[in-house]
């Protein structure tokens, strides 16, 4: 039994590691790919039948359940094409990971001395890299989408407010200036949060599968695995939902009164 915390290089391009996370995040970004070129290639028809249809009902039952959090259609739009790529992102990088196969197939290679199993396939959830990274998009995007909707001064201003700190040196500017700077580290925080708890739940349930496996490698490990697949999902729910809600929160101007 080999677990490892870091994801295990396959080959590397000069000093570039390609680990197997990442071949398991390219492989899930060109299923996503192929799908959307498959249907847009073909004529979408106003009665959606077989693959149209499924696409569709999904897409519109994301967008409604945005639009409750949002309460704004328009604004439920905008964040659709973010939220719900994150969302089915983490969703399928999950589920792969309990694929047969993913992580128990590979090379065997020798490292310090003693043969260890480096297998081809590993979620790009359970890389602390990816997670970290899918955390960056979605802090960033939501300051994307701030500036957008309330321009780039006023989005500055939630966090470095020093022009009213200066002209008016009262009691509640003074305030606001170290709000602003919790709202900074906030935004760190955020990034700290997102990238540790995708990574913590994703790894800590594939270890689990693969110590019970170990002992008792039949039947016992069937209701962890429906465990996982149940924990795959709410985690990429609660990663998307939580992007979704600040996205809404970015693009409100905050009150001063």
């Amino acid at each position: 039994m080999n677990i490892s915390l870091a994801a295990e290089p396959l080959f590397y391009i000069g000093s570039f590691a390609f680990t197997n996370s990442l071949l398991v995040g390219l492989i899930v970004s060109l299923f996503f790919c192929g799908l959307a070129f498959i249907i847009s290639r073909r004529q979408l028809a106003d009665v959606p039948q077989g693959l149209q249809n499924v696409v569709e009902v999904i897409l519109e039952g994301a967008l409604s359940f945005i639009e409750s959090v949002t309460a704004n259609r328009e604004q439920a739009k905008r964040f659709l094409p973010l939220t719900a790529t994150i969302f089915f992102f983490v969703l399928l990088s999950n589920w792969i990971g309990l694929l047969p196969g993913v992580g128990t197939i590979g090379l065997n290679q020798i490292h310090n001395g003693h043969p260890v199993l480096v297998p081809f396939l590993r979620s790009t959830s359970a890389d602390l890299n990816a997670t970290l990274a899918i955390a960056l998009i979605s802090v960033l995007g939501t300051q994307i989408f701030g500036i957008a909707a309330l321009g780039f001064f006023k989005q500055a201003a939630k966090y470095i407010n020093l022009g009213s700190l200066f002209k008016n040196f009262s009691f509640q500017n003074i305030i606001l200036f170290f709000v602003g700077i919790l709202e900074i580290i906030s935004e760190v925080a955020k990034v700290v949060s997102f990238s540790f708890r995708l990574f913590g739940n994703v790894f800590a349930g594939e270890v689990l599968l693969i110590v019970v496996a170990t002992l008792v490698p039949y039947l016992a490990p069937i209701p962890f695995l429906f465990l996982e697949v149940f924990v795959g999902f709410v985690q990429a729910l609660v990663f998307s939902l939580l992007t979704l809600v600040f996205l809404t929160i970015a693009t409100v101007e905050h009150a001063h009164d």
